[in-house]
């Protein structure tokens, strides 16, 4: 164990945060490395996908009160980051504070010499479930990938359930939801899980009928059947089908779950570990989802640093019940989820499950040199903007 001490502003430092450096990395992500003076570095992951620059100014600027002061109190810091600066909460300030966070407990975890679940009070399980998102522009494409990832193991899928559609909608739009939900349940059989991203796409009116025409094809879930703001909407929609309802990606504080948890309409959580707060906000989100008898399914489309987080959470929180991942997905095309990684296996799906890193930290370690190689090329992703047939802008 490594300890250094000396003071500043009449503090006891025993590891300095000295640095840091942030890398835009193909195909949309945004790694950050805090480094420190005992030799020992963090890595985290500050992205919103289609706004990695704007996330990195704001990782430099939360950075900039970070650097001088003692890596090891987490807590403290994250209360500085997110009081500090007056105006609080968002998908950028929050993001930016995410990958700080998760950097921090690297740290913490390598200057200990114990993976972050440990000091977190330890480990729940070995192991989770996980799922691969599927694509296909008709039914035929959705089986086929559905039996594709099915036979690589795995026992959960999700699939997008419509593109884009009027707040209304119509039953075309329908129809074809349902036969490419058919599609694939007769591919894989009854028992594969099934989830279905509406995507927040939908209206109320014409979310309510889709739910409830998919019903019979026993999906895992719906996922942002509603946006999450409109939480009367969710309530309303959990009265009217027995689908579990998740939601929470578009959420980025326990503030923001609570108001949802509260409205009663959810079912299943799904903070991003990337986007909510980092693993300090998120062990206590799911905490308090447990108190409501909500399950939780961590959202991660995203890199390996923000996958290694999560599992770092799943591991301590009884009612995480299922992961996202991002391997294969059809993001990433410049840049795979294992690809930045020299322990690749750490974050390899078996038989459908992901093992709770051991490591130390995160139970990562980086590939600097393709890290360093890929920021050269850099990425500027942004998401898809749609619009209906008489030009107004759609839900993506």
């Amino acid at each position: 164990m490594i300890r250094r001490e000396g003071s500043h502003n009449g503090e006891i430092i025993v590891m300095r945060i000295t640095g840091h450096e942030l890398f835009l990395v193909p195909p949309r992500w945004l790694f950050l490395r805090i480094d420190t003076d005992a030799g020992i570095s963090g890595w985290g992951e500050p992205i919103i996908e289609g706004k990695a620059a704007t996330v990195r100014a704001a990782a430099t600027e939360l950075m900039e009160q970070l650097t001088g002061k003692d890596a090891l109190p987490i807590e403290d810091h994250w209360q500085s980051m997110y009081r500090g600066g007056f105006y609080r909460g968002g998908p950028i300030l929050m993001s930016a504070i995410a990958g700080i966070d998760q950097a921090l407990w690297d740290i913490k975890g390598r200057y200990h010499g114990a993976p972050v679940h440990q000091l977190l009070g330890g480990p729940v399980r070995q192991t989770i479930r996980a799922y691969s998102w599927i694509g296909g522009d008709n039914p035929e494409d959705l089986a086929a990938a559905a039996k594709t990832f099915t036979a690589r193991g795995f026992t959960a899928l999700k699939m997008l359930a419509t593109e884009a559609v009027y707040p209304t909608g119509d039953y075309a739009a329908v129809d074809a939801a349902v036969a490419r939900v058919a599609a694939v349940r007769e591919a894989v059989g009854p028992h594969v899980g099934v989830a279905i991203d509406f995507h927040g796409r939908l209206g109320r009116p014409i979310a309510k009928v889709l739910a409830r025409e998919l019903e019979a094809y026993r999906p895992m879930f719906i996922e942002e059947p509603a946006l999450p703001e409109h939480e009367g909407s969710l309530r309303e929609l959990a009265a009217h089908t027995s689908i579990p309802i998740a939601t929470g990606e578009r959420l980025y504080s326990r503030w923001d779950f609570r108001s949802v948890l509260l409205a009663a309409g959810v079912d299943i959580i799904q903070p991003d570990v990337s986007h909510a707060g980092g693993i300090t906000e998120c062990r206590k989100i799911l905490a308090m989802a447990e108190a409501f008898d909500v399950a939780a399914a961590p959202h991660c489309p995203l890199g390996p640093i923000a996958l290694a987080s999560s599992l770092q959470i799943d591991g301590v929180s009884h009612n995480a019940f299922i992961q996202e991942q991002s391997l294969a997905m059809h993001y990433n095309q410049d840049g795979d989820l294992l690809d930045y990684l020299a322990n690749p296996d750490v974050l390899r799906v078996a038989g459908g499950f992901l093992r709770i890193p051991d490591g130390p930290g995160l139970g990562i370690d980086i590939d600097e040199a393709r890290v360093r190689a890929a920021a050269e090329r850099g990425h500027s992703w942004r998401n898809p903007l749609w619009h209906h047939p008489d030009g107004s802008v759609a839900e993506w």
